[in-house]
């Protein structure tokens, strides 16, 4: 009874407008974290005195920490009191952040990148918080604004890490990162307590992911095919400041970071391909996704380079990997309603480890091959995923 009527009070406690506000940003300041570093990396490549492929691990090392703290932290929201765990996150990303604005050396930046992709999973949190405090009616908007506020921070954050690096430093964009999650805390700090969702043990919720996959064909082939075009997002971000440093652009960071607002307009005009979700099944919206992806970074290949059609190139392919991520979305809620939360978790964990990789091989295709050579790298893995999406099919039903 004081659990119900608690929920009924947290219900009435935070869902207007300016605190869903509030989550949202919240939301967004704590993924945002993880991509500050990518549009200076050339940057951090010129301090410390190391070739492309060396300063590409960061960003790497930083997805990996991600997708584990996707993996394992998440979870931990359904068997813990959300506020404390959000505030604990919260505070160890400080610290965090802090150690690498003051990092020595790139080894000692690359530790401090696996701990703050790590914690990057308390942008999750708050949208189960969304969800929480809302009625039935208001569920859908709810979590729909403070969803847009995680979108919006992996989209600008690029922009804004960029615009610092280049008026400050890199170093200065890591501290100026660390007093914004100081304000997130503050925030979480003035609401409710949220009892935990399910006393099953930590273990078991793992363990329940690990059924899933192997009781869902569909859904291992949406994480297969998704984190193969994400690793075209990996490439891509991860070495563009790199590319624009050198010859024939010989642009610093606020132009890379710039490219962010560019990625954000083609990301952003995804949710359209919902509609052909709907009428022709998910699987046409992936394989466009897919074809878009080769399309783009085909014409990098094709056509002399400039801001114009790296700036083109960059939101059609954002455009193709986000319509086929709300695709693929759109297929998995259908598998087990009582799962999406925990299905959707792995499809972005998925997501996050082909963004890792493709981080990893994009560095390593600049160094060895130059500019062409991260742009094949796009044109096979978006290939690829438009093969694996014709596996893709229900028994005994077409385009679903």
């Amino acid at each position: 009874m004081v659990v119900e009527m608690h929920a009924k009070s947290s219900v009435s406690a935070v869902p207007r407008n300016g605190s869903l506000l509030a989550l949202a940003v919240c939301c967004g300041l704590g993924v945002a974290n993880v991509y500050y570093l990518q549009p200076s990396l050339s940057q951090v490549q010129a301090e410390f005195g190391v070739s492309a492929s060396q300063v590409g691990l960061v960003p790497t090392l930083t997805q990996v920490g991600y997708a584990l703290g996707m993996l394992l932290l998440a979870p931990l929201g359904d068997v813990l009191e959300r506020r404390r765990l959000i505030i604990c996150k919260a505070i160890l990303m400080i610290v965090a952040l802090l150690a690498a604005s003051m990092a020595p050396t790139l080894g000692v930046l690359a530790a401090a990148g696996v701990v703050i992709g790590i914690l990057g999973s308390i942008g999750q949190d708050f949208i189960p918080l969304a969800a929480h405090f809302s009625s039935d009616a208001q569920r859908g908007k709810a979590v729909g604004t403070v969803t847009t506020g995680l979108l919006t921070g992996i989209l600008l954050s690029r922009a804004l890490g960029g615009w610092v690096s280049e008026c400050l430093s890199w170093r200065a964009m890591q501290e100026i990162a660390a007093a914004m999650m100081v304000l997130v805390t503050l925030v979480t700090w003035t609401l409710p307590p949220i009892p935990p969702t399910t006393k099953v043990r930590y273990s078991a919720l793992l363990g329940s992911l690990l059924t899933l996959w192997k009781a869902h064909r569909p859904l291992r082939l949406a994480i297969i095919t998704q984190s193969v075009l994400a690793a075209t997002l990996g490439a891509f971000w991860s070495s563009l400041s790199v590319v624009l440093a050198a010859a024939p652009f010989h642009q610093g960071s606020a132009v890379a970071g710039a490219f962010g607002f560019v990625g954000a307009a083609g990301a952003l005009a995804a949710p359209l391909f919902g509609g052909l979700a709907d009428k022709s099944g998910p699987l046409h919206a992936v394989r466009v996704g897919c074809c878009l992806v080769v399309v783009a970074f085909g014409a990098l290949l094709l056509f002399p380079p400039s801001l114009w059609s790296l700036g083109v190139s960059a939101l059609i392919f954002d455009l193709g990997v986000m319509a086929a991520l709300v695709s693929h979305q759109h297929l998995i809620n259908g598998l087990d309603p009582s799962a999406r939360s925990r299905l959707n978790g792995m499809l972005m964990t998925g997501a996050m480890c082909g963004m890792a990789i493709g981080a990893a091989i994009g560095s390593f295709a600049l160094q060895s091959h130059g500019r062409d050579g991260l742009w094949a790298v796009g044109v096979i893995a978006g290939a690829v995923a438009l093969i694996t999406s014709f596996f893709h099919t229900f028994k005994g039903q077409r385009n679903v």
